[in-house]
């Protein structure tokens, strides 16, 4: 953290932690900007990654009094061999090359395997990164659902962030911002200081309220609303902006109102602030266990209902969780966060939700939250799996050796062997 910001810092964030012992409180720490940048050294990322509430203010989301039981029927992995690229690599290989410090597996709600590396275990809380884009585009869900968001997709930005009007988000939709096709511009480069996303840390940074929708609304239109993808954390923080107007509270007390609760999360989580007692950072920032992002990938699994009662719109997962068409025509487009090129490959992007990109993933319908430095929560609806993995890659992207997604296939491959 650079010296202008770690003083006030310190202060905010020592009144947002839990009254809990948390054994990681005391480890050292690197900054956001060394997050971002990927010039942390291998320790030192393990300890940052599960303290980021240290790194801002944050609010806490309150666990439940009854965790949901985890039943186990453990399977050993050691069967498990993914071949990518001519290569065959195993469980252990995976361990080691993609840096994962816990991995969690649910085949019908039950854990069949669990590890974790590095000092982590059942309690350590650990950075979502962009795995929180899909928490919060849920939690968009659910407003719609209670009624707090009454035009459904058909809301616009403008009427909700009063910020934007005038801005280059005059007339885009609840649907263009959720598959990021707003048509405004944004440059994703975590590495490059001058990029957009930087930017819009820079204002995280300050700590200023109204700093986030400042930058926002600074940007140029280069599309029309609806008609071209361009990965954009950005755009997550306005959606947080939208849902925080519209159900009146935080999106903390929401979350564990809603889900966090009733679905029985075992643990406490912590999400990151704009400003001290600000709104929350909606593409990234928050901190939970494991099992607990296991947990939501399970909601999701049992089609976003708790003891029945549906929390999303009729047919919202669907929609969310499928590649689709843009309003323009176009389908084509990324495959990586921060990077376009339209008619490359097939958009495998939903609702803030990637889409299947390798064939027996596909074929299975399943999707993924994904974040920087390899943070992951598959669902595999068709084989009722879920896999969330916590991993310090070096870099943001790119350093990951083993594709995740191919190795998960392998595990369902496995698992199917065997059950």
């Amino acid at each position: 953290m650079s010296s202008r910001a770690s003083a006030p810092l310190a202060a905010a964030r020592h009144s947002s932690r839990s009254s809990a012992v948390y054994r990681h409180a005391d480890e050292p720490i690197g900054s956001v900007e060394q997050i971002y940048s990927g010039r942390l050294v291998p320790d030192l990322a393990v300890s940052t990654f599960r303290n980021i509430d240290r790194l801002f203010p944050s609010r806490v989301v309150t666990g439940s009094e009854r965790p949901r039981p985890r039943t186990q029927a453990l399977e050993s992995l050691d069967g498990v061999l993914a071949t990518v690229n001519g290569e065959s690599y195993d469980l252990y290989d995976y361990l080691a090359l993609n840096q994962i410090t816990g991995l969690v597996v649910l085949h019908r709600g039950s854990i069949v395997h669990e590890t974790y590396q590095r000092g982590n275990d059942r309690d350590t809380r650990w950075m979502s990164m962009s795995v929180a884009k899909s928490i919060c585009s849920t939690l968009a869900g659910m407003a719609i659902q209670d009624g707090s968001i009454r035009e459904g997709l058909a809301a616009r930005m403008v009427d909700y962030v009063p910020a934007l009007a005038g801005s280059a988000y005059d007339g885009v939709s609840l649907r263009d911002l959720l598959m990021m096709a707003s048509g405004v511009a944004w440059n994703e480069t975590y590495t490059d200081p001058a990029s957009d996303r930087r930017r819009l840390l820079e204002a995280q940074v300050a700590q200023q309220p109204g700093g986030a929708m400042a930058v926002m609304a600074s940007l140029p239109r280069t599309a029309m609303p609806g008609a071209v993808h361009n990965y954009s954390t950005g755009e997550t923080q306005i959606l947080a902006e939208l849902v925080r107007r519209a159900v009146g509270r935080p999106l903390a007390d929401y979350l564990s109102d809603k889900l966090w609760q009733p679905f029985g999360m075992e643990h406490e989580a912590t999400w990151w602030l704009e400003s001290p007692d600000g709104i929350e950072i909606g593409g990234s920032g928050i901190s939970a266990t494991l099992r607990d992002y296991a947990r939501f990938g399970q909601f999701m699994l049992e089609g976003g209902k708790i003891d029945g009662e549906p929390l999303l719109p009729e047919g919202w997962i669907a929609e969310a969780t499928r590649p689709t068409t843009l309003a323009g025509g176009e389908s084509l487009g990324t495959v990586s966060p921060g990077t376009v090129s339209p008619g490359s490959v097939p958009l495998e992007y939903g609702y803030m939700w990637w889409t299947a990109w390798t064939d027996p993933s596909r074929q299975d319908q399943a999707y993924a939250a994904k974040g920087i430095h390899g943070q992951a929560i598959y669902v595999n609806p068709a084989r009722e799996i879920v896999i969330a993995q916590n991993a310090a890659a070096p870099k943001p992207l790119g350093k990951l050796a083993i594709d995740p997604m191919a190795f998960f296939d392998a595990i369902v491959a496995h698992l199917d062997r065997h059950r």
